[in-house]
C-alpha cells in the first residue's frame, strides 16, 4: 500500500486523482489552501474508501511551502511513495494587461514548488528503490501561447524537466510521468476568466477521465502522455506546422471578451 502526496486536491484533476488513488487502496496526503474543504475531503475519502487520509493546508505560493510540507509529513511518520505535482492556475490575457503578482505566483507554483517537492521526496524513493512521480503539464507545454504566454512557458518547463528526470532515474526503480491535458471541465477556466474562449468550448474533457488516463500511464511508467485524441492531434500539429502558423491559431483559441484590445483602434499602442 503506497502513500500518495497530491497537490491541489480540493477540485478538478487533483480531486479526481485523490479519488482514484483512494479507491485503489492507497493512503493519501492532500495538499491545498482551503482547510475547510480539505477537512471535508478527508472525511469523505476515509468514509468511502477506508484508507488513511491526511491533509496539509498550505499556500504553495509561499517560499517556505516545500519545507513546511515535508516537515509535516515527517511529523506524521510517513514517507512519500507517489508524488502527484498537480497544483496550478492561470493568469491569461495580453501580457501587458495581466497581473505580475499572479504570474510570479504561477511561476512559483508551477516551477519552483514542483521542482522542490520532487527534489525533497526523491532521496527516500531512491533509498527504497520504489517511487513514482507524475507532473501535470499541458498541451501548452508543446507550444508558445499568445495571450497565455507565462502559463505556457511554465508548462514547457514541466515537460522538459520531467523528460530529463525520467532519463536520469532509469534503473533506480523510480519513474517520472508528465501528463499533458488540454481544456478540462474544472474551476481552472472560471478562475482565469477564459470560459468564453474557443479553447473551452471545444473538446473539453472531464477531470475524472483525465485523471484515469494519468493514473493508468503512471502505473505503466510512461514518460509522457497527452490526454484525449483531440489533444494528441493538437500536439502533433505543433510538430508539423511552423510557429508562424501555430502562434495566431493559439492566440485565436484563447482570445475572448476579456481581451478587448483592437489593432485598428488609434488608442491601442500594443505591438503585434
Amino acid at each position: 500500500m503506497d502513500t500518495v502526496l497530491i497537490t491541489g486536491t480540493t477540485s478538478g484533476i487533483g480531486k479526481a486523482f485523490a479519488e482514484k488513488f483512494a479507491n485503489a487502496g492507497n493512503n493519501i496526503i492532500l495538499v491545498s489552501r482551503n482547510e475547510v474543504k480539505l477537512q471535508q475531503q478527508q472525511i469523505d475519502l476515509q468514509s468511502r474508501y477506508h484508507v488513511s487520509v491526511q491533509y496539509i493546508s498550505c499556500d504553495l505560493a509561499e517560499d517556505n511551502a516545500p519545507d513546511m510540507i515535508m516537515e509535516k509529513i515527517g511529523n506524521m511518520g510517513l514517507s512519500v511513495d507517489i508524488l502527484i505535482n498537480n497544483a496550478g492556475f492561470n493568469e491569461a490575457g495580453y501580457f501587458i494587461d495581466t497581473s505580475l503578482e499572479k504570474e510570479l505566483d504561477m511561476i512559483q507554483v508551477h516551477i519552483k514548488i514542483l521542482t522542490a517537492l520532487t527534489k525533497l521526496v526523491l532521496p527516500g524513493m531512491i533509498e527504497r528503490r520504489h517511487g513514482r512521480i507524475l507532473n501535470v503539464g499541458s498541451t501548452g507545454s508543446y507550444m508558445p501561447c499568445p495571450c497565455d504566454a507565462v502559463y505556457a512557458a511554465t508548462k514547457s518547463y514541466v515537460l522538459s524537466f520531467s523528460n530529463g528526470l525520467y532519463q536520469e532515474l532509469k534503473g533506480t526503480g523510480i519513474t517520472v510521468t508528465c501528463l499533458c491535458p488540454g481544456a478540462t471541465n474544472t474551476l481552472f477556466a472560471d478562475k482565469a476568466d477564459i470560459n468564453d474562449t474557443l479553447l473551452f468550448k471545444l473538446f473539453v474533457m472531464q477531470p475524472e477521465v483525465v485523471a484515469a488516463i494519468g493514473y493508468k500511464n503512471l502505473l505503466k511508467g510512461k514518460r509522457v502522455v497527452t490526454a484525449g485524441l483531440y489533444n494528441k492531434l493538437l500536439v502533433l500539429s505543433t510538430k508539423l506546422l511552423p510557429i508562424s502558423i501555430i502562434n495566431p491559431i493559439a492566440q485565436w483559441m484563447v482570445k475572448s471578451v476579456k481581451f478587448p484590445l483592437d489593432k485598428s483602434s488609434p488608442d491601442t499602442q500594443i505591438p503585434y
